[in-house]
């Protein structure tokens, strides 16, 4: 046998029970946008200028301009089709960008923990280094929302094993940190379930633009086929469709021209799509469908 996780069976999708998104719909989208902030000097987060020793503020401010530019316009074209966002947050934007936070607050948009900064990955931490970690971010977003975050996103995508533990015990009800699925999954973790969460690892601007090297024409074709394909398969069976960009990838301009076909295309299809936030797409199926060992 080989190593495993533990945290979930194999499982079919096409052996599953059918259910409806919210409207009867069939296809639920979320729009995942990340809004982050990197310690300068440091060698973590994307880069793009690889090679180069730190401090590099090319690097730095690449990702920066998300920030101060890139992370507006993607608001002004949110608003523009009145779409709902899933924002997934550094924490440490609170202190350096409070006012783009509190945009997104005034618009109702749900904030997703994503740790403090994408200058730190949880794997290789101590338990108690991620304890306080998941802590830190858990505060932060309780003390400035008013609530505390109902889901998280690991920096860097890079959570530890005990990371689904930890955050069950802290009382989160979901993760995006496992893509394995078109449906929500039941986790198995020592504080109780947690639901995994659909999360786009290819409809995402870091792997297909910064990695793969993609075109922001193609990056807009990838995720219009995307819908399409799985608006089709919805006629089957319930999904959800995640979409992610950064604020300082898709937020340049001739990326946003592009992206702007991909809301247009899909906000044609309003009458047959749930748009909604990975939250409300928790909430929904865990109210259908309870964990496997509660004994209901």
């Amino acid at each position: 046998m080989l190593p495993t996780h533990g945290r979930f069976p194999y499982s079919g999708i096409v052996n599953r029970p059918q259910f409806n998104w919210p409207g009867e719909k069939r296809l639920a989208v979320y729009f995942a946008l990340c809004v982050e902030h990197f310690a300068y000097g440091s060698g973590l987060g994307l880069p793009y200028s690889p090679g180069l020793s730190h401090p590099n503020s090319y690097n730095w401010g690449w990702r920066e301009y998300g920030n101060r530019v890139g992370g507006w316009r993607l608001l002004e074209l949110f608003e523009e089709y009145q779409l709902p966002l899933t924002v997934l947050l550094n924490t440490a934007c609170y202190d350096h960008c409070p006012e783009l936070v509190a945009a997104h607050r005034m618009r109702g948009d749900e904030i997703v923990a994503h740790g403090r900064t994408n200058s730190e990955h949880q794997n290789g931490m101590t338990l108690e280094a991620e304890r306080i970690l998941i802590t830190d971010a858990t505060d932060a977003i309780r003390k400035h929302e008013g609530r505390a975050p109902k889901g998280w996103m690991s920096p860097g995508a890079h959570p530890s094993a005990n990371t689904e533990d930890l955050l069950s015990r802290a009382g989160y009800g979901y993760t995006l940190d496992w893509p394995i699925d078109d449906q929500p999954v039941w986790m198995h973790t020592s504080g109780g379930p947690l639901l995994s969460v659909p999360y786009p690892h290819e409809v995402n601007d870091v792997p297909m633009i910064v990695l793969h090297d993609g075109t922001a024409s193609a990056f807009a074709d990838m995720a219009i086929d995307n819908f399409d394909e799985m608006l089709s398969q919805s006629s089957r069976q319930s999904v959800v469709y995640g979409l992610t960009i950064h604020t300082f990838i898709v937020g340049q301009p001739f990326r946003i021209k592009q992206f702007r076909r991909v809301l247009e295309h899909l906000a044609k299809h309003r009458d047959k799509v749930w748009f909604t936030t990975s939250g409300q797409v928790a909430d929904h199926y865990a109210s259908l469908f309870a964990p496997p060992d509660s004994g209901h």
